[in-house]
């Protein structure tokens, strides 16, 4: 695999072999990173085979793909004309066209291992701790549920306590919460029971 400059160099090593140069003058005799970049995106080229980092890296196929671009273009053909003959070649049928020094080719080595990030979402679920049966757990680790009560209050609002309130309880509770109540109704939270009657 090789940098996109890795890349252009081959590129201008192999078209230094039998190359007149395009004879459109519009046309950039030897593509550069920002012409490699363009021929990628407008699919003359395909993306790149592999990222390390934020690195592109390249292979023969895309050597084969730009020195085929640049010769066809040395014979006149429009970019148009080259995308509809080279769309979905075959690397032989580009290594025909490119006609790339065989030294050029080689030396590709495929691009170092990326690290893999763990597929969480794939991954089993991890083993729980098996707990000891309530009935074997002691008397005081075993959860106990408290009864609650709720106490009925004004716009209906509803207070939950642990344990029962006695009758005095109640009184004493709406007369504390009262203030809360009113600010409550004031802001829309609570239904106001004189407005419903």
């Amino acid at each position: 695999m090789w940098t996109i400059d890795e890349l252009v160099e081959r590129v201008v090593a192999a078209l230094a072999a039998e190359y007149p140069g395009v004879p459109n003058g519009r046309v950039r005799d030897v593509p550069d990173r920002r012409v490699v970049r363009w021929y990628t995106t407008t699919g003359l080229v395909d993306r790149p085979s592999a990222m390390r980092g934020r690195t592109a890296l390249y292979d023969t196929r895309h050597l084969l793909q730009i020195v085929a671009v640049k010769r066809r273009q040395a014979e006149g053909s429009s970019l148009g004309q080259i995308q509809n003959e080279l769309a979905g070649a075959t690397n032989a049928a580009l290594a025909d066209i490119a006609r790339v020094p065989e030294d050029l080719l080689g030396e590709s080595t495929p691009p170092p291992p990326q690290p893999t990030r763990p597929r969480f979402w794939a991954e089993a679920p991890a083993a729980q701790p098996k707990t000891v049966p309530p009935a074997v757990q002691p008397e005081a680790a075993q959860p106990r549920a408290t009864p609650l009560s709720a106490v009925a209050l004004t716009g209906g609002a509803v207070l939950l306590l642990p344990g029962a309130p006695t009758p005095a309880d109640y009184r004493d509770i709406a007369t504390a919460a009262q203030p809360l109540l009113d600010l409550l109704t004031a802001r829309g939270l609570l239904t106001d029971e004189r407005d419903s009657r």
